[in-house]
């Protein structure tokens, strides 16, 4: 039987502390059928992120000269993973915050054909640790996407995440500060079927993250607002499954995670 490649693109900005253990925890042989391999999107680091990558195992390393963005990194590895070919990307953060380990678990719906987009939910598995104005914050980005979208979700914010071949090659991401928000909203809109996978969080222990809360919000809401005031044509017309049942296999995956 033909093998399903996975590329697994991490968007690094000076993650040489982090990167590596990041990489080394990738399943590469978790199913027989499936063929892992690993983009790093180095996003114009200064420090040893590329160097490390290498030695760590990444298949491709891709450089932007000068730093441009969360948002421009995240769409240039969606674009490369294309061009490699791609079955399945996965898009999982270089900080370590992630279990890398629990890729098989949000790759799982795609291969298995219930999704399309794969959100792993660190409010549906665990979040000790997380500072209560990231809480705040990701609750409240969370809430204005559901509302937005009509549709129930749960992190809106991970940076852990699988597409489909086809959600690859649809995904638009508006502005190069961020991704998160605006590829949800473009792609839910477009049709394509979201789920989301408990996944356990542990904090940054190195490196310092991007986020700053005037520039954030100063970036995301006008972003936010710009996609959703563009017209998209509907790629996927049919929806398989309800708002409702959504939320309980949201519910009882999470029961599973937490037991």
């Amino acid at each position: 039987m033909e093998q399903q490649k996975v590329i697994v693109f991490l968007p690094a900005f000076n993650e040489e502390e982090s990167i590596a253990q990041v990489i080394q925890k990738i399943p590469r042989d978790f199913d027989p059928k499936v063929k892992v391999e690993v983009l790093v999107i180095n996003d114009g680091s200064n420090d040893r992120t590329v160097e490390r990558s290498w030695n760590a195992g990444a298949d491709y390393v891709h450089t932007f000269a000068e730093n441009q963005g969360l948002g421009a990194a995240v769409r240039k590895g969606l674009e490369l993973c294309v061009l490699n070919g791609a079955d399945i990307g996965v898009m999982i953060d270089a900080d370590n915050e992630y279990p890398a380990e629990q890729i098989p678990d949000i790759v799982s719906p795609i291969l298995m054909g219930t999704a399309d987009y794969v959100m792993g939910s660190r409010f549906l598995g665990t979040i000790k640790g997380m500072k209560w104005n990231r809480r705040i914050g990701n609750y409240c980005f969370t809430f204005l996407q559901a509302l937005l979208l009509r549709k129930w979700i749960y992190d809106g914010q991970s940076g852990m995440r699988a597409f489909s071949r086809l959600a690859m090659e649809e995904a638009e991401i508006v502005h190069n500060y961020n991704y998160a928000q605006v590829v949800t909203l473009n792609l839910i809109r477009k049709g394509f079927r979201m789920k989301e996978i408990p996944i356990r969080y542990q904090v940054r222990k190195a490196g310092e993250s991007f986020i700053k809360f005037r520039s954030y919000m100063t970036s995301v809401l006008p972003a936010i607002l710009k996609e959703m005031r563009r017209p998209v044509k509907k790629v996927i017309d049919n929806r398989t499954t309800s708002y409702a049942g959504d939320r309980e296999l949201h519910l009882s995956s999470a029961r599973e995670i937490n037991k």
